[in-house]
């Protein structure tokens, strides 16, 4: 049960909202690129995320608009943020710690929003029948690297009639593995 292994560098979803004000009233977000799953896609527009020890400044924004903006990042970006960013599934926003966003026209400070996205695998419904796996089930996948090969636990799979599919880890747990480029993952 071979999966592609995808590295999810730190990025924002935004509000309809929120982007106004970060970017102006008259902004529209610019397709850079299509991501792997259908609909997605990174975009031109940054921003820059505040913590309360630094900053990350030129991070991505992810389209399209969501219904809650949301940052998700590395646990060492976390970190040097000085933000206690929990380990979440994407949408799991309760109860987190937030930031600052600052665009080119404005800026919005977030009560919450902030997570460490919880690594996880996408699969349409025909895959996940192939693959005998359901919604939700925790699996473990072995990555075959030339220099450090490891198996990651607690992987969520996560089903929809979309989703293309796919793993995503960030990239801490990508450089722990010395991922470089497209990779494939065993699911055991």
């Amino acid at each position: 049960m071979k999966i592609l292994v995808e590295t999810s560098a730190r990025h924002v979803h935004l509000t309809f909202n929120d982007f106004k004000i970060l970017f102006g009233k008259n902004a529209k977000l610019t397709l850079k690129k299509n991501l792997s799953q259908p609909g997605q896609f990174a975009c031109f527009e940054r921003v820059n995320i505040l913590g309360s020890k630094s900053e990350i400044s030129n991070v991505s924004i992810l389209g399209p608009f969501r219904e809650q903006t949301q940052v998700e990042l590395s646990l060492t970006d976390s970190i040097n943020l000085g933000i206690d960013a929990p380990i979440r599934l994407s949408g799991n926003i309760s109860n987190t710690p937030g930031c600052t966003l600052v665009g080119p026209k404005g800026k919005i400070i977030l009560s919450n929003g902030v997570i460490v996205a919880k690594r996880h695998i996408h699969l349409d419904l025909d895959t996940a029948q192939k693959f005998n796996l359901e919604n939700n089930q925790n699996v473990k996948v072995k990555i075959d690297t030339e220099v450090r090969s490891l198996i990651l636990d607690d992987v969520v799979v996560r089903i929809d009639k979309n989703f293309s599919p796919a793993m995503h880890i960030d990239t801490d747990e990508a450089n722990a593995a010395g991922i470089k480029g497209a990779i494939y993952g065993d699911i055991i």
